[in-house]
C-alpha cells in the first residue's frame, strides 16, 4: 500500500472514530510534516490549522496572527481606511464645485480674487524690503567712512547694522510663504477649472 493511500486510510480511520459533533485538526509541523489529531498540541498553537468534517472536508481555516501578520493587517487597514476617505474626500470636493460654479468663468473670476489678495501681501512684504535694504545700505555707507578714517565705529552703529540685517533676511524669509502658496493655489484652481470641465462637459 503506497504512503498516500495509507495517509487516507488513517484519516478515515481517525473520521469514523471520532464522535458525532468532534472535529479533526490538520496542521503542519516545522519540518513540513502534515499531523491530524482531534486537539493540536501547544506547541503547535502558533501555526496555522484546518478543521476537517467526519467526512474530512475542510470547514474552517484558522491563520493564527503572528505578530508579522498582525502588523501586515495593520498596514493593510490603515491603507484602505486612507483610500476610503480619500475617495470619499474627492465625493465632497465634485460636489462643491459643482455647486459653487455655473461655468468656467466663475472659476477664474474666483482666481484671480484670491490670486490679488496675496499678490498684495507680496507687494506690502517687497515694499518692506526695500526700505529695509535702503536703511541697511545708508548704515554700511556710514560704516565704511568709519573704516575708512580708520576709526572704531560706534557700538551703537555695529548694533543697527546687525539688527538691519537681520531685519533684511527675516522680510526675504517671509517673502517665501506668499510666494508658495501663490503657486499653489494656482495649481489648486487649474486642477478645480479641469476637473469642472470633466464633470460637466462646460467649457
Amino acid at each position: 500500500m503506497t504512503k498516500f493511500k495509507l495517509l487516507v486510510a488513517l484519516i478515515a480511520g481517525l473520521m469514523f472514530s471520532l464522535p458525532a459533533m468532534a472535529k479533526l485538526y490538520k496542521w503542519v509541523d516545522s519540518s513540513g510534516t502534515t499531523h491530524y489529531g482531534e486537539t493540536i498540541p501547544p506547541e503547535y498553537a502558533d501555526r496555522d490549522h484546518e478543521v476537517l468534517n467526519k467526512s474530512g472536508r475542510v470547514i474552517q481555516t484558522d491563520e493564527v496572527m503572528t505578530p508579522e501578520r498582525r502588523r501586515a493587517k495593520e498596514q493593510e487597514d490603515a491603507k484602505k481606511r486612507e483610500q476610503a476617505e480619500a475617495a470619499l474626500e474627492k465625493q465632497r470636493h465634485d460636489r462643491t464645485l459643482i455647486n459653487t460654479y455655473s461655468n468656467v468663468d466663475e472659476i477664474d473670476q474666483a482666481r484671480i480674487r484670491n490670486l490679488q489678495q496675496i499678490d498684495a501681501r507680496i507687494n506690502a512684504i517687497n515694499a518692506f524690503i526695500k526700505a529695509a535694504n535702503d536703511n541697511l545700505t545708508s548704515l554700511q555707507a556710514e560704516a565704511a567712512t568709519y573704516d575708512k578714517a580708520k576709526r572704531t565705529k560706534p557700538s551703537s552703529l555695529v548694533q543697527d547694522l546687525q539688527a538691519g540685517q537681520q531685519r533684511l533676511e527675516q522680510l526675504q524669509h517671509d517673502l517665501q510663504a506668499p510666494i508658495a502658496e501663490k503657486a499653489a493655489l494656482q495649481q489648486r484652481f487649474d486642477a478645480d477649472k479641469a476637473r469642472y470641465i470633466e464633470l460637466t462637459g462646460k467649457k
